[in-house]
């Protein structure tokens, strides 16, 4: 398993939350999705290392934007 850590910005409500997480999950590979609405914080763990690209997207795909 590997677990890789993203800020996401724009994020206000736990809708914003709901959407992240369910577009993220939808990554192959990925088995767990937490999102902190306080701090942004996104953390993904997946079967494998999974390109920052394809986790950019799915973050885009939801309406925000990964942060840095």
């Amino acid at each position: 398993m590997t677990s890789q850590s993203y800020t996401v910005s724009g994020m206000t409500c736990q809708h914003c939350v709901n959407a992240v997480t369910e577009e993220v999950e939808a990554i192959d590979g990925v088995t767990d999705v937490r999102v902190d609405l306080d701090s942004g914080g996104l953390t993904v763990t997946s079967t494998g290392p999974l390109p920052d690209g394809v986790v950019a997207a799915a973050v885009d795909e939801a309406g925000y934007a990964l942060a840095g």
